[in-house]
């Protein structure tokens, strides 16, 4: 007797043996017991999810005739009558299935039709099973549809697809439609138990869980790796076979991995790439199991009291991870791992591509907390004994770039203006502030003036002063040698780009302008307004340079061979002709610097100009990029 695959040999007979489609058994089900039936069936899903079997099933139910020959229509068919094992061993007459893969044209179509007109032999109603009804040709559907709409009270449609966008709107509008959803792996994973244990073959739960993964929601496939997992473990299923089989990296990798990323450790990182390059696992399989960890992390993030599965041996790590990792940060390597998958097939080596993936995070990792962290702002005032740091005397109408620079609590807590503006902010200063104790008395220094890149009025500096003291200050008010001690930062203002000398969009052309091509010009504009020029001959007189006017003959110059055609030169000395110049025209190929079309495009390259110099010359543009930063979208200035 030949082995029967577990996927056929345990396929569901009833609908009580379904798994995972509660809802359309529920409504199959309601509808045999009340005999409200509709005339047509859609079955859509993936895969392995059970459209083919509930089409058997509720074939069943409407022929089943129970074990005395007595029995209706009936939501648990017998599974004993003719008509049941007939159906099941897809021999009953009354039940046809077309594969529409294969038998997608209207002539298969019309075949299955023309039995239509005849009532059942041996069962109550014939059942016409479509599989993959997408498939069939639009011909073909268009044949079907008045059979579809009204057919004879003995017919039943059954239709499965699992791409129903692309069945006709005419059609599902004839069809009562059910989704088969995809099964949870929880679901897979028990129905796997129990048909082992029927088979009699040892199993762990390790094993069954990648299975069950693995099925990525498929009955079919998740029957059909563990028959090839019970192969390949010599009738034994055992957690390292199993991954061994699917080239599934262990998640022990895919921990170690997420613990120093969440650490900043970049050594460990490529040390645990290179651990998977030696071993030959997959690095699709690597973010793939990473993506899956990082969402139960998110889970568990958002939602810290939701239920944990006690039997999982993963629990703990997942929980200790979960408090090791900033939820930013989980979110932000899930994105990188789903997006880093696409970039494996682009690299020439997939494991240096995996390592840039996780590598990435770091490059990206939020450095702001932890440089404050790091980072102590002495923010105490200087004692009144000390001397301050600037010996010199600053000049009355400004402060110099270096003096600034000097100012020993902005250095220290930052190395430079734009670190400074990232990093001490005005809220984590006035918290410092009101944590440190202020000197009050007269010797005090009241405030140090901080230059601002971008201020139209050079005489005038922001003061960032002790708190009570918040306005703007002449520099020539301040007293010499006078520098803060408790800093407010200033946001730093970056100067827009300058502008361009050259517009935008039109590149200046290099004219050298002569007595011959001012003659040239104006007599090519002359005939191009009166229109005695067009197409490639224009081309021709716009894009060439007169050289040289001789008696009845004049030598032009163009740049492109594919200008210099016959055709186009006498066409245009026939319009010199009607203008008053009755001359022969010889062309040349060569470098050509003053041509009515580069005057053209001098002339505008101008325009554009002036037009530029207007718009940035605004008052109100300009007050807009100093104070709020606006840019002006280049190519977007065109002259009226």
């Amino acid at each position: 007797m030949s082995y029967l695959v577990l996927a056929r040999k345990y396929r569901p007979r009833n609908f009580t043996e379904m798994v995972g489609q509660d809802h359309v058994v529920q409504a199959l089900t309601n509808a045999l017991t009340t005999q409200r039936l509709h005339h047509a069936y859609l079955f859509t899903g993936t895969r392995g999810v059970g459209k083919t079997t509930v089409s058997r099933i509720l074939a069943k139910s409407l022929n089943c005739q129970g074990p005395d020959g007595t029995g209706g229509i009936t939501a648990s068919p017998c599974g004993v009558c003719q008509a049941c094992t007939d159906i099941d061993s897809g021999r009953f007459v009354d039940y046809t299935e077309l594969d529409a893969a294969s038998n997608r044209g209207v002539d298969e179509v019309q075949a299955l039709l023309e039995q239509a007109v005849y009532k059942p032999v041996q069962g109550r109603f014939k059942v016409f099973m479509i599989d993959e009804v997408h498939m069939l040709t639009n011909t073909a559907f268009n044949a079907m549809l008045k059979t579809l709409e009204e057919p004879p009270e003995y017919l039943k449609f059954v239709l499965a697809t699992t791409d129903p966008q692309k069945v006709p709107v005419t059609v599902l509008s004839r069809c009562l439609q059910f989704n088969l959803r995809p099964m949870a792996p929880e679901t897979i994973r028990e129905h796997l138990q129990g048909v082992l244990a029927t088979e009699q073959v040892s199993s762990d739960l390790p094993s069954l869980r990648l299975l069950a993964r693995a099925a990525r929601g498929s009955m079919r496939d998740a029957l059909s790796l563990t028959d090839q997992a019970i192969a390949f473990g010599a009738g034994v299923l055992a957690e390292a076979t199993v991954r061994q089989m699917l080239g599934s990296v262990d998640r022990s990798y895919v921990f170690t991995l997420i613990q120093a990323l969440a650490q900043g450790d970049g050594k460990a990182v490529v040390e645990t790439s290179e651990a998977l390059r030696t071993q030959g696992l997959s690095a699709a399989s690597t973010l793939e199991e990473m993506s899956s960890v990082l969402q139960r992390m998110a889970v568990l993030q958002a939602v810290p009291d939701a239920a944990a599965d006690d039997s999982d041996p993963e629990a703990a790590e997942l929980t200790q991870l979960t408090a090791l990792m900033p939820p930013d940060e989980t979110q932000l390597l899930y994105s990188m791992c789903l997006h880093g998958r696409a970039d494996l097939g682009l690299a020439p080596d997939e494991y240096a591509a995996l390592t840039m993936v996780l590598l990435r995070l770091l490059a990206f990792k939020p450095a702001a907390a932890v440089s404050l962290e790091k980072k102590t702002l002495n923010l105490a005032p200087r004692p009144v004994s000390e001397p301050p740091p600037a010996a010199t005397k600053p000049a009355p109408a400004a402060v110099s770039a270096p003096q600034a620079a000097q100012v020993p609590p902005a250095r220290s807590a930052t190395g430079h203006a734009s670190e400074f503006k990232e990093n001490l902010t005005v809220a984590q200063v006035k918290q410092a502030q009101s944590a440190t104790p202020s000197v009050a008395n007269e010797n005090t220094p009241v405030g140090q003036h901080l230059p601002v890149r971008g201020m139209s009025t050079p005489s005038t500096a922001v003061s960032v002063a002790s708190p009570g003291f918040e306005k703007k200050r002449p520099l020539a008010q301040m007293e010499p040698g006078q520098v803060a001690t408790n800093i407010e930062a200033v946001q730093v203002r970056e100067l827009p780009e300058a502008r361009r000398d050259q517009p935008t969009g039109l590149a200046t052309a290099a004219v050298q302008p002569s007595a011959e091509g001012d003659f040239w010009y104006a007599t090519v504009q002359a005939l191009i307004a009166s229109e005695a020029i067009t197409a490639m001959v224009r081309e021709l007189a716009l894009q060439a340079q007169l050289v040289a006017r001789d008696e009845g003959q004049w030598l032009l110059r163009v740049e492109r061979e594919s200008l210099n055609q016959p055709g186009s030169r006498d066409r245009l000395a026939a319009a010199l002709a009607v203008a008053g110049y009755p001359v022969r025209l010889v062309a040349e190929v060569g470098r050509v610097t003053d041509s009515p079309a580069k005057r053209n495009a001098a002339a505008a390259a101008e325009r554009q100009l002036a037009a530029e110099k207007i718009v940035f010359d605004d008052p109100v543009v300009q007050a807009l990029m100093r104070d709020f930063g606006a840019k002006i979208v280049p190519g977007s200035i065109k002259p009226g």
